[in-house]
C-alpha cells in the first residue's frame, strides 16, 4: 500500500468530495487495524484505538500538506493513540484482565491467514513480548511484509533511523526467545512439564523469563531452536489481517464521512464471503511461501507427480520475424501505390522456460513508462478467491498481482488466470516478492515447506509451457483489461493492487541480504518488444479458462 498511488483521492478527500473520503477511510482501514490490534494483542479497546485514529484523521486531513506523505501520517497517528492509550492505564492491571475477553490477535493472525508451522510459531511468540516491543514489532511486521518503510517506522515511533534499527534488533531478539517458548511448550519434556504445574497460564515477562532460562539449560528443549528460521524470511509479503466481519466504524465520525453507514456493512459481508473458503489465505497480499517447481503435467485429480530438477520461469524474447504478415519495402513509393507501413511489433512475443536468475544477481534497472494512474474495479485490494471472479482495471500505469497456492488443500494441475477483454496494451514488466513460487524455503520439516508443494501435501503442477510465477507479478496496464481466476485444479488465490513504477523498482531490489531469498527480475525493455503476459486476448470468450497459452495480441 503506497500513499503516493492514493494521492488523487487524498487530494479529493481534502477538497470535500464524499466518496473520495469513504475510500480513504476504507482503503486504509486494514492497516490502521492491523498495527493497533498487534500493538495491543487485540485487547477489546482495539476497536476504540482504530475509531480514534480514523477519526483524528478524517479531522485533521485538510491540514495535510503533502497528500504523498499520507501513510507516515496516518501510521503516527496510530501510534500516538496506542501510546496515549498505555499512559491512561499505565499502574492499573487493565491491559491484562480486558485481553482475555477480546480476540487474541495472535490467534486472529494465525487462523485467518492459515498460518502453518513456524509463521504461527511467530505469530503466536508475539504473545509473551512486553507492552513496548509489541507496539514496535506491530510496525516492523509491516515493514518486513512490504507494506511500510523503515523510514516510517522510525518516525511513527518518534526516533531515529539508526535508533529505530537498534530497538528493532533487541526486540527481535526477544522475540526469538519467544519463539523458543512456544516451541518448547509443545514439546514432551518432563521438567518443563513439572514447571508449568505453578503457571497461570499468563504469557508475562516473569514467567518468560523463567521459560528462558529452563530452555536455555536443556538439552531437549533447546535444541529446536537451532532450526529456526529469521523471522523477517517467514514474515516477507505476508498479508494484513483482516478487518473483522464484526468491525464498523461509529457514527461518531458525525457526518464528516458516509463510510460509518456504508462501507463496513459491504466490508463484512465481502470479508465473510471470503472467510467461507479455509483453503486460502484470505485477504490481500497473502501469501504461502513458494518453493520448487516441478514441471509434470498432472490432469487436476491425478496423483502427485514426481519431483523433478528445479527449472525455472521463463523470460521473453522476440519472435523471429515470420515471412507472411511482414511486407516488402518498395524502394519508391509512386502515387499508385502506397509506402508500405512498418509493422507493430506489440504482442509478438513468445516465452521460453529457462533457468531462474542467480539469487544474489541485481537486476537491470527498470524503464520508467508514463503514470497517469490505474482505477481497478475491485478496489485497491482486489481479493480474488473462487473460480470466475475477476477484476477490470483501467488507465495508465503498474499493476501488482500477488500469488496465493494452496496445495495441501487441493493439489493438482494449475489452470492459469487469464486476461481478456484488452483494449490497448499490456506489458508483463517485472517479478518480485523476494521468492519465485519454486524457491525453497529453509527450515521447513520435509525441505517442502513451498508453495509448489511436496509430497507430504501435493503438488501445485503448471501446465507445459507456463512461465514459473513469482511471489509478486508487476504487469504496466496502458488502455483497459480484465483479469479472471480460472480456478478448477489445484487451490490458488489472486491478489490485485494497482502499483507503481517505485513499488516495483523497491521490491525488485531487495535482496538476499535484507531477508528475502533472491532479488526480482526486470522483464520490460520499455518498448512494445517486452513481454506480455502469456494468457491474454483482444476476446472476451463465455470461459476465460479456454484463452490460449501463447504470448501473441
Amino acid at each position: 500500500m503506497d500513499g503516493r498511488q492514493w494521492r488523487g483521492t487524498i487530494t479529493a478527500a481534502q477538497a470535500g468530495d464524499r466518496q473520495a473520503l469513504d475510500d480513504l477511510v476504507a482503503g486504509w482501514l486494514p492497516l490502521v487495524y492491523n498495527i493497533v490490534g498487534r500493538a495491543l494483542n487485540g485487547h477489546a479497546d482495539v476497536d476504540d484505538v482504530v475509531q480514534e485514529t480514523m477519526l483524528r484523521a478524517v479531522h485533521g486531513l485538510g491540514s495535510l500538506r503533502d497528500p504523498d506523505s499520507f501513510r507516515s501520517w496516518l501510521v503516527a497517528i496510530a501510534m500516538r493513540q496506542v501510546r496515549e492509550r498505555a499512559r491512561r492505564n499505565a499502574g492499573t492491571r487493565e491491559l491484562a484482565e480486558g485481553a482475555d475477553s477480546a480476540a487474541d490477535f495472535a490467534e486472529l493472525t494465525v487462523l485467518r491467514l492459515q498460518l502453518e508451522g513456524q509463521r504461527r510459531e511467530v505469530a503466536e511468540a508475539v504473545r509473551w513480548l512486553d507492552d513496548d516491543d509489541r507496539q514496535l514489532l506491530s510496525l516492523w511486521w509491516l515493514e518486513v511484509a512490504g507494506e511500510l518503510t523503515r523510514r516510517e517506522l522510525a518516525a511513527a515511533v518518534g526516533i531515529s533511523r539508526q535508533h529505530a534499527a537498534v530497538r528493532v534488533q533487541r526486540m527481535k531478539g526477544r522475540l526469538e526467545t519467544a519463539r523458543g517458548i512456544v516451541r518448547a511448550l509443545e514439546s514432551s519434556c518432563t521438567e518443563l512439564r513439572k514447571l508449568t504445574l505453578r503457571w497461570d497460564g499468563r504469557t508475562d515477562s516473569v514467567w518468560r523469563k523463567r521459560f528462558a532460562r529452563h530452555i536455555r539449560g536443556c538439552g531437549r528443549c533447546g535444541g529446536p531452536s537451532e532450526g529456526l528460521v529469521p523471522a523477517e524470511r517467514l514474515l516477507v509479503g505476508l498479508a494484513l489481517v483482516p478487518v473483522p466481519a464484526g468491525f464498523a466504524l461509529s457514527f461518531a465520525l458525525g457526518g464528516k464521512t458516509a463510510v460509518a453507514a456504508a462501507v463496513p456493512v459491504a466490508w463484512s459481508a465481502k470479508v465473510l464471503g471470503v472467510l467461507s473458503k479455509p483453503a486460502v489465505a484470505v485477504t490481500a497480499g497473502a501469501t504461502l511461501a513458494a518453493g520448487g517447481a516441478y514441471v509434470v503435467v498432472e490432469q487436476p485429480d491425478a496423483p502427485p507427480p514426481q519431483a523433478a530438477a528445479p527449472t525455472a520461469a521463463s523470460t521473453a524474447r522476440p519472435r523471429p520475424p515470420a515471412p507472411s504478415p511482414t511486407p516488402s519495402r518498395s524502394p519508391s513509393p509512386s502515387p499508385s501505390r502506397p509506402p508500405t507501413r512498418t509493422v507493430d511489433l506489440y504482442g509478438t512475443v513468445v516465452d521460453a522456460v529457462d533457468r531462474a536468475p542467480d539469487p544474489n544477481a541485481r537486476p537491470a534497472a527498470l524503464p520508467h513508462r508514463p503514470e497517469t494512474g490505474i482505477t481497478s474495479t475491485g478496489g485497491p485490494h482486489a481479493v480474488m478467491q473462487h473460480r470466475g471472479d475477476s477484476v477490470t482495471l483501467e488507465g495508465r500505469g503498474y499493476v501488482l498481482v500477488r500469488w496465493q497456492l494452496a496445495p495441501k488443500y487441493r493439489p493438482g494441475q494449475v489452470v492459469m488466470p487469464s486476461w481478456t477483454g484488452l483494449k490497448g496494451k499490456l506489458f508483463h514488466v517485472a517479478s518480485g516478492g523476494g521468492r519465485r513460487m519454486d524457491d525453497p524455503l529453509a527450515g521447513s520439516p520435509d525441505g517442502y515447506d513451498t508453495g509448489m508443494g511436496g509430497p507430504s501435501i501435493g503438488y501445485a503442477v503448471l501446465p507445459p509451457g507456463t512461465q514459473q510465477m513469482w511471489q509478486n507479478e508487476y504487469f504496466y496496464v496502458d488502455g483497459s483489461v480484465t483479469l479472471t481466476v480460472n480456478e478448477r485444479g489445484c487451490d490458488y488465490g489472486l491478489s490485485v493492487f494497482p502499483s507503481s513504477w517505485d513499488a516495483a523498482t523497491e521490491d525488485i531490489m531487495t535482496g538476499p541480504d535484507q531477508g528475502v531469498i533472491r532479488y526480482g527480475l526486470v522483464r520490460d525493455n520499455g518498448k512494445d518488444t517486452a513481454p506480455v503476459p502469456q494468457y491474454v486476448t483482444r476476446a472476451t470468450p463465455s470461459d476465460p479458462a479456454t484463452v490460449p497459452q501463447r504470448s501473441r495480441v
